[in-house]
């Protein structure tokens, strides 16, 4: 009697056995040695999550960092070493690899130091993790286990927040943080007390939002003497958002003037505040929690380069524009700066952002900013005073006035010039509380009518706020012809006025107000100087 034949498994039979394999070795598995912490990394303004795996395995003794690391993040091996004996924890002599995930994400900085030495503490056995999905963690290490503030707690605690997990983070960091309300904060000093707290629960207490300090004293517009067409200029610029260019000799003090925008601008909301501080804590500059509330003012050198003004760098940061979001980008020497960097300004006069495009990836920064800028009339910058000590040629002045392209004067809403004060110096002006009563006002005005400031008012809203009769838009049409304004200028002027007039609290725009408005245009003029 010849033998059954054997019967071999199908391919099909075959994969139902591996399948049944793996699930029951992967259900059997051990995985002490596995910690996964979360943390947050810094892409411009924004805070994207990082999952930190820790996977601790026999071999060689060896910590290996993956997912795209810079220097200062492959460095962190030895930080942390030091950091967890310094702390009396065991270093694991066995072969440690940590993935930053995303790993197309770069990542830099310090950051990153605190979760790799929770991580391998957890991996290794020696701090409980049962809790730790409920953190995210930041931090630099000291070699004696200490923490160090990193850059970015604002837009960090702001993900967290939304995530709904508690931020352990350096004590230094933590009165920034704090300032996203409602967040869970917890500051800790040292690699023990995150330990601890991880173990108890009871060792780290939430940092409670500090009140806002009250704003510093700025400079106050009394200080100015006489010139009362450029104080008229700077109120009309502050209740409407407008853009302004002073032009005049030395010592007529357009600095001044300058300096003294910020105090007769409305108060920041709570969002505004919110934003500033956010671009100010991503930057390298950090975000100091006294100046909470307080618009910016920045006055960038006129050697400042294109990447200084709007920002940029092989890992994206912000630039001048956006560290004056919300307040004030002062451009002293205007016709100074490289005719390059000037045009740089364009997009973002008119869009409220810049965008910084890498091969790797974008970043978008805010720039709502109100630009000042001053000039001298000439190089010499005595054209038209009645002493004749200018002795520049017309074609140097029209050098020198060419460093300005048309497209850049075109988005400035107001060209004035300051002349001498004169006899005007024994005459005191208006206090900056005064002026900025009737600021807020006319921006009440603004606010309830379009919902915005008169500078960021959409065509349909335009058309809205700023109709006009039919003896004023032939007075437009005039002075259109008459200097040769473009259509951005047209609608410019026409902002202006309806600034004009929500100081005047008029509902309507008036010939005397669009007057007002095509005398603030200095530089449009057909006859200049």
């Amino acid at each position: 009697m010849a033998p059954p034949k054997r019967k071999f498994p199908s391919s099909e039979d075959d994969g139902r056995v591996v399948a049944g394999v793996a699930l029951r070795a992967l259900q059997g598995r051990d995985l002490a040695g596995l910690a996964v912490v979360y943390s947050r990394a810094r892409l411009g303004i924004d805070a994207p999550l990082v999952t930190v795996e820790v996977h601790i395995t026999g071999g060689l003794p060896r910590l290996s960092i993956v997912g795209l690391p810079e220097a200062a993040v492959k460095e962190s091996k030895d930080r942390v070493r030091s950091a967890l004996l310094n702390s009396r924890y065991d270093f694991p002599p066995r072969h440690i690899t940590v993935n930053l995930a995303p790993a197309d994400l770069p990542k830099d900085g310090g950051r990153f130091d605190l979760p790799i030495a929770i991580g391998i503490l957890v991996a290794s056995g020696q701090v409980p993790g049962a809790t730790l999905n409920d953190f995210e963690l930041l931090g630099e290490l000291a070699l004696t286990g200490e923490l160090r503030a990193v850059h970015g707690a604002l837009p960090a605690a702001l993900k967290v927040r939304k995530a709904g997990r508690q931020l352990v983070l350096p004590a230094q960091d933590a009165a920034e943080a704090s300032l996203a309300r409602d967040a869970q904060v917890l500051p800790a000093t040292h690699l023990l007390t995150v330990c601890e707290h991880l173990a108890t629960g009871e060792a780290l207490r939430r940092a409670l939002a500090s009140p806002p300090s009250e704003p510093a004293n700025v400079p106050d517009l009394a200080d100015v003497r006489g010139q009362h067409t450029a104080r008229r200029a700077l109120e009309i610029a502050a209740a409407g958002g407008h853009n302004l260019l002073l032009i005049g000799p030395p010592g007529t003090g357009k600095t001044m003037l300058a300096t003294r925008l910020p105090g007769i601008l409305p108060p920041m909301t709570e969002d505004e505040a919110l934003a500033t501080a956010t671009v100010r804590s991503a930057s390298s500059l950090g975000f100091n929690p006294s100046t909470w509330g307080r618009r910016p003012f920045r006055a960038p050198h006129h050697t400042a380069s294109g990447v200084a003004l709007v920002g940029g760098g092989s890992h994206p940061r912000p630039g001048e524009i956006s560290l004056a979001h919300h307040g004030v980008l002062f451009l002293d020497e205007l016709p100074e700066f490289d005719r390059r960097v000037l045009e740089v300004l364009r997009e973002p006069l008119e869009s409220g952002h810049i965008t910084v495009s890498r091969a790797a990836h974008q970043s978008e920064f805010p720039a709502r900013f109100q630009l000042v800028a001053a000039m001298n009339p000439c190089p010499c910058g005595h054209l038209g005073e009645e002493s004749g000590r200018c002795r520049c040629s017309a074609e140097q002045v029209r050098r020198y006035r060419a460093r300005i392209s048309g497209p850049l004067l075109d988005r400035i809403d107001m060209h004035v010039e300051v002349g001498h004060a004169g006899a005007d110096l024994s005459a005191a002006g208006e206090s900056s509380a005064a002026v900025r009563e009737r600021v807020v006002q006319a921006w009440e005005r603004q606010y309830a009518r379009d919902g915005c400031a008169n500078r960021d008012l959409t065509a349909d809203a335009l058309a809205r706020a700023c109709a006009i009769g039919e003896s004023e838009a032939r007075l437009l049409d005039q002075a259109v012809e008459r200097f040769g304004l473009s259509a951005r200028a047209r609608t410019r002027v026409l902002r202006v006025a309806r600034t004009i007039a929500d100081l005047a609290c008029g509902d309507r725009i008036s010939s005397a107000h669009i007057q007002e408005s095509l005398a603030y245009r200095t530089l449009d003029r057909r006859a200049r100087y």
